[in-house]
């Protein structure tokens, strides 16, 4: 597993990090999810896969885990691996600004409820703190946007500011067709003069390139750039039978591996890609994952994944259309 500097913050982190959207909640939009689960939602046996997958991608040399406080017991999850493997040295990156809604369920109305104001940091930030120090690193605002308004609000990023001076890099992710534009932004906030964010989470990946600019701006700047949903919820996988998946398998076929493994090798040939997560539920899937870091493409099949990229509002009404299950 090769391991890349995280921007300036001096950390060294897995080119690929496991992320615990799809392993922490029974409800999630992953194509198959309900699959992957079983279909059995009871917490313990939830907990237990997902210490499983902790444990695993360690042995592959993985160690960047991403949560956040909307991803059910995720946190809780990470929490109770932390402890009974003290002797692990990970980097563990948090989210504030989103509430789990579901009530544990596949069916719920809402399922996350977003709310970027300061009395929701000062509630979720320690909760997040107890939970996940010492191994906790980066701590990132949840899928900001223009509209939340968390850019501008001062109370805000004061707090933030006070949260980075204790030693925790403060980051942001990103979400839908303004990508681009709210990573500008978040790049000209400062706080006593000091740029605020250390670190950005970005949806990058084959189908979706719109922000690869900025986030080459952003890494020269010296963010640690961290890509989500690098395989598009699934779509970049044998789950799917969109008409762009033959050209993704045909590549596959010559390096004798998966589509998802190659969708994770043409991020990590990104020069301002830090590391890509997997969203990985079972072992096979992070096995095969993990393999798309060894894998080097050639110009020519980078070229024709490049060819591969859908308008922005395309992709994101696409994804918005994917059920919870």
């Amino acid at each position: 597993m090769e391991y890349r500097k995280f921007g300036a913050s001096g950390y060294d982190v897995s080119c690929i990090g496991l992320g615990l959207a799809a392993l922490g909640r029974p409800g999630y939009i992953n194509l198959g999810h309900e699959e992957d689960l079983g279909r059995t939602y009871e917490l313990p046996k939830m907990e237990a896969q997902t210490h499983a997958m902790l444990s695993l991608a360690r042995a592959q040399g993985i160690n960047y885990f991403d949560a956040a406080q909307s991803y059910g017991k995720a946190e809780s999850f990470l929490s109770s691996w932390l402890k009974a493997h003290p002797e692990e040295e990970v980097v563990v990156g948090s989210k504030w600004g989103y509430y789990y809604t579901a009530d544990w369920s596949v069916h719920a109305d809402k399922h996350e409820i977003k709310e970027h104001t300061l009395e929701r940091l000062d509630l979720q930030w320690p909760e997040s703190r107890q939970r996940l120090d010492p191994a906790l690193k980066i701590y990132q605002i949840h899928s900001a946007t223009l509209e939340s308004g968390v850019l501008e609000n001062s109370a805000v990023l004061e707090r933030l500011e006070e949260i980075r001076e204790m030693g925790y890099v403060i980051g942001l992710s990103l979400s839908g067709v303004q990508q681009s534009v709210v990573l500008e932004k978040a790049l000209a906030v400062k706080v006593g003069e000091k740029p605020l964010f250390g670190s950005v989470q970005a949806t990058y990946n084959c189908l979706e390139q719109s922000v690869g600019e900025a986030l080459q701006k952003a890494f020269d700047r010296g963010l640690g750039v961290i890509i989500k949903e690098g395989l598009a919820n699934g779509r970049l996988t044998s789950r799917n039978k969109a008409t762009y998946l033959p050209v993704i398998s045909e590549i596959a076929g010559r390096y004798q591996t998966t589509e998802d493994a190659i969708a994770l090798a043409y991020i990590l040939s990104k020069p301002f890609v830090s590391l890509v997560l997997s969203g990985a539920a079972v072992p096979a899937h992070l096995l095969s994952n993990v393999s798309g870091s060894e894998i080097k493409l050639s110009p020519q099949d980078l070229c024709q994944l490049d060819g591969l990229r859908m308008k922005p509002a395309h992709y994101w009404e696409e994804r918005a259309g994917l059920a919870w299950n």
